[in-house]
């Protein structure tokens, strides 16, 4: 059996999978700001899941953030309470065995590669739509990881080929400012159709304006197409996927499935010659439970 659990900034979660069927399932709140406090909700929840399962087993974990390559400590983690602490190894003592870690987004693209959307594929780039704009990359079924662990860290790249539309680039978190995350995040779309409106809609009321014919909301769906087309794009170019999957609140748009690949060929390098795209752009099959899922996948299936 495995075991997943999400580290969420407001609940953590966590599953048991008995190789793809759900044995088990848990949430409870995580106690933000409280690094010990954090550490024994994930012991609680792991102890639950291995009683009702009836079985002891592996335990994979999402975190939105990295373990450092040279410390072992967690950075990059929105989860600020996590940072500059050595979760990995607090956590295998506290559970009494080997824990894997993984970034959150690199978990999403894990299940989804394993028994999801994109099961059976060679190369797959797992892109999360929400808040933030992050995502992870699995190679023949394990996660790349890469060598600062970042790999993956689509959203903190500036926006190729941008154009009069995307200037200014808007300020990111990170410091830098035109990064992907500003455009295609949930609040990078509404504050684009702010600042070509002055109309500051959250996006279901933006989409239902758009539905009901609202040209303003129309065109910044348009600009929010192209530009998700270009990054996507761009990321064919290094990275060549088998398969591109949308997962997080905006990949319920059902437009960017047809209209998307209809223009990233633009940018692709192997469509110069009318040669048709064969990266194939889907909908995450497990949705919200994509996470954790991939969090128990961390490890192989039992023999």
């Amino acid at each position: 059996m495995r075991i997943g659990i999400d580290l969420g900034g407001t609940k953590i979660e966590g599953i048991a999978l008995d190789g793809s069927r759900e044995v088990a399932r848990l949430r409870v709140p995580t106690p933000r700001d409280d690094y010990g406090a954090t550490l024994g909700a994930i012991a609680s929840v792991t102890d639950a899941l291995e009683a009702r399962a009836g079985v002891r087993g592996s335990v994979g974990v999402g975190i939105p953030g990295a373990l450092s390559p040279s410390t072992g400590l967690v950075k990059n983690a929105n989860s600020t309470w996590l940072i500059g602490r050595p979760l990995g190894d607090d956590l295998a003592a506290r559970l009494d065995r080997e824990v894997r870690i993984a970034n959150d987004a690199n978990c999403f693209a894990m299940s989804e590669a394993a028994d999801g959307a994109a099961a059976g594929a060679e190369v797959v780039f797992g892109v999360i739509l929400g808040t933030g704009t992050g995502a992870g990359v699995v190679v023949r079924g394990s996660v790349l990881t890469g060598a600062n662990a970042i790999a993956g860290e689509w959203g903190h790249i500036a926006l190729p080929w941008a154009d009069a539309d995307d200037q200014p680039g808007p300020e990111c978190y990170c410091g830098k400012c035109g990064c992907i995350e500003t455009y295609l995040s949930g609040p990078g779309l509404s504050s684009d159709h702010e600042r070509h409106t002055g109309r500051r809609d959250d996006v279901p009321t933006l989409l239902a304006h758009a539905s009901g014919g609202d040209e303003a909301a129309q065109a910044t769906l348009d600009r929010y197409v192209s530009r998700a087309a270009r990054g996507l794009a761009a990321i064919i170019n290094v990275l060549d996927p088998d398969v591109v999957v949308l997962g997080g609140g905006l990949s319920n748009i059902g437009i960017l499935y047809e209209r998307i690949p209809q223009l990233w060929g633009r940018w692709v390098f192997a469509a110069g010659a009318g040669e048709a795209v064969r990266t194939r752009l889907v909908r995450a099959m497990h949705g919200d439970s994509s996470g954790v899922r991939g969090a128990a996948w961390l490890w192989p299936a039992p023999d």
